[in-house]
């Protein structure tokens, strides 16, 4: 899981707060290289010109802001973005970017929005240097299995009601760190529409000691589901994953559970985890979840 101390630590010994900076734009621009972020952007060195906009909408709860990205032309599946626990920044659009390149309509989330709206942290070496698990505290302890199912529903709505989403298509879900076990509540709350979720090194996917821990609530889903496991999580609960693939084969839903050659953070360029190799393995994963499960 994403813990403070290992934070600091990775902080301490291995980059410079400079030197992290620069990892996570060099990391960022291979990725991608999109202009930077305005109401619409061409990216680069993708294969669709790609329109991005900041956007808002009511949930049960409030105003909730967020950032889309899609293919300039044409309708196209949507997928819902949970960012990890440093929540909305270029880390995130850029990823979200990718993704859209790849011929999806993307709304990264600010889970944050009952508290505080936009980017708080502008990467991961500022969430370190600002004292980030402090401030974001109380911000997360909203966050549960009914707040989120809240959320879900409420992007899915506004997904559905844009002109570059294409309805006919299940809609997908992935998750960073905290955002993990967010994808597999969404798809509980919204079975109709969202048929896929990934969880990419997500914190407590099994938790015995709630009624609505994500492995849990997978019969309440109509998705299939990948979760990949970071190796330093898996050493720490091995359990964990034969937990999760047990109750989805109860559940009757697929799972791909496998763990990674990557620690927790690994699939995010500013994360001082990032494992290229590994990172592109995920990805290559999710493209073919979405692919599979979102016809």
């Amino acid at each position: 899981m994403c813990e403070k101390a290992k934070l600091k630590q990775w902080a301490r010994e291995t980059i410079s707060r400079r030197q992290f900076a620069a990892l996570s734009g060099a990391a960022a621009i291979t990725a991608c290289a999109p202009e930077a972020a305005s109401t619409e952007s061409t990216a680069s060195t993708v294969s669709l010109d790609l329109t991005e906009t900041a956007v808002t909408f009511d949930t049960a709860d409030g105003t909730m802001d967020a950032f889309f990205v899609h293919p300039t032309t044409g309708k196209h599946p949507a997928v819902v973005f949970w960012p990890d626990i440093a929540s909305l920044r270029e880390s995130k659009r850029n990823m979200a970017r990718r993704l859209a390149s790849e011929g999806h309509a993307v709304l990264v989330l600010n889970p944050y929005y009952r508290d505080v709206a936009g980017e708080q942290f502008a990467d991961f070496a500022a969430f370190i240097a600002d004292e980030g698990f402090s401030k974001v505290g109380p911000w997360r302890a909203k966050l549960d299995a009914d707040s989120i199912g809240r959320d879900a529903t409420a992007a899915v709505a506004w997904l559905d009601e844009q002109s570059a989403v294409d309805t006919s298509k299940g809609i997908g879900t992935q998750g960073y760190c905290m955002g993990g076990p967010f994808t597999v509540w969404s798809a509980a709350a919204v079975p109709d529409r969202i048929k896929a979720a990934a969880s990419f090194h997500g914190g407590g996917l099994v938790r015995e000691d709630y009624e609505k821990s994500p492995h849990k609530v997978l019969g309440a889903s109509q998705a299939s589901f990948l979760i990949a496991v970071a190796q330093d999580d898996d050493a720490a609960a091995p359990e964990a994953k034969k937990a999760f693939a047990a109750a989805a084969e109860a559940a009757g839903r697929p799972a791909k559970v496998e763990v990674y050659a990557g620690d927790h953070g690994w699939t995010v360029p500013d994360s001082p985890a990032y494992a290229e190799p590994a990172a592109e393995k995920a990805y290559a994963d999710l493209l073919e979840l979405y692919s599979d499960a979102l016809a």
